[in-house]
């Protein structure tokens, strides 16, 4: 049985290790390997946005919508700034950037790749300003930027291929029923920890990178820390090792913690507005409990 147990792993291992290209990831530096070109990914999330945008509701508060453009545009202008003199233009070369504010009481934001962002009115009260905003936009931008789409797809498709490729292996060694839904069930169960963990990782990436992108864009990082706190009064994530997100109190202490970075980078910049206003669908309280994205 030890023997099998050795060649289900060294066969996990080699089909991970085997497929797809090796990139790194700006700011941090981290390594990532994707089996998905961003032609795909591209084409993927197009199709999504679009699809998406027929049904959406556009803001009518005009002073809000030129708020979420005027601090994407700035945000935008930074990042593209940024890469390009670090001969990482290529990145974000075939983005087209969208700003959009939408009618919807989710405490939620998004960044697909390519640069189509979404707000909903419903973040508005507890970003509160125009510098807390940033720090919202700033961690969406950095999902796409760190291509963090592409590379849960691609851990999804080389998990599916380990799986297939275990199945068959216990099977040629002769493992019965019973064994073989054990090994699937344990290797399932290890496979959502590792993905969860993962994924609670890309978070802390896109706080650490956005982070350091709202500063390039003259926003002051150390708002984050007074956002964060809003954002764990009006919703709880979990610590369990199957959440994919940090908790509010390991955030809060790791952004903190990347504040002298991010303040490196960091020139006020007078903003036209900084106050969000309120409207009949983004109220001054939130009742509902936050989507963390």
């Amino acid at each position: 049985m030890k023997y099998i147990k050795s060649i289900l792993m060294v066969v996990l291992v080699t089909i991970l290790a085997s497929c797809g290209t090796t990139t790194q990831v700006p700011i941090t530096g981290r390594k990532q390997r994707l089996v998905v070109s961003d032609e795909q990914i591209m084409s993927l999330s197009n199709q999504e946005y679009s699809a998406y945008m027929k049904t959406a509701k556009a803001s009518t508060n005009a002073a809000n919508t030129a708020m979420v453009k005027r601090v994407g545009e700035r945000l935008a202008n930074a990042v593209v700034t940024y890469l390009k003199a670090n001969n990482l233009g290529n990145e974000v070369a075939n983005y087209q950037w969208e700003f959009n504010l939408v009618q919807d009481k989710q405490v939620n934001a998004w960044c697909m790749p390519g640069g189509k962002i979404v707000v909903y009115e419903g973040i508005l009260p507890v970003t509160q300003d125009e510098a807390s905003l940033a720090i919202v936009l700033g961690h969406e931008i950095a999902h796409a930027v760190a291509k963090h789409s592409a590379e849960r797809i691609s851990n999804s498709y080389k998990q599916q291929s380990a799986m297939q490729v275990l199945g068959s292996v216990a099977t040629a060694a002769g493992m019965g029923p019973n064994w073989q839904q054990i090994t699937s069930l344990a290797i399932g169960v290890g496979t959502k920890a590792w993905t969860s963990g993962f994924s609670r990782k890309q978070e802390s990436e896109a706080d650490h990178i956005g982070l350091i992108f709202a500063a390039m864009a003259g926003y002051n990082p150390e708002v984050a820390v007074s956002f964060w706190q809003r954002m764990a009064a009006v919703g709880n994530s979990s610590n369990s090792i199957f959440s994919d997100h940090p908790s509010d109190e390991k955030r809060i202490q790791q952004i903190q913690g990347w504040l002298p970075e991010a303040k490196k980078y960091y020139k006020p910049v007078v903003a036209t507005s900084t106050k969000a206003t309120t409207t009949k669908t983004s109220t001054a309280t939130v009742k509902k409990k936050a989507t963390k994205k």
